[in-house]
């Protein structure tokens, strides 16, 4: 039985890290593809609509 988790350990912790790798590297492909620089536009200037840059009271 211990051999068997011992296995299972291993095939986690390998998995696991390729996982993080091929998500971490999707999430970078996402933000830098040509085609969302609109969207991401877009969103940066609704965050500061002009005129509004003091501090909330």
């Amino acid at each position: 039985m211990m051999e068997l988790h011992d296995i299972l350990v291993g095939m986690s912790k390998s998995l696991g890290l390729f996982y993080l790798i091929a998500l971490s590297i999707g999430v970078v492909v996402y933000a830098y593809w040509p085609g969302n620089r609109k969207r991401f536009n877009s969103a940066a200037e609704q965050v500061v609509a002009e005129g509004e840059d003091k501090p909330c009271p």
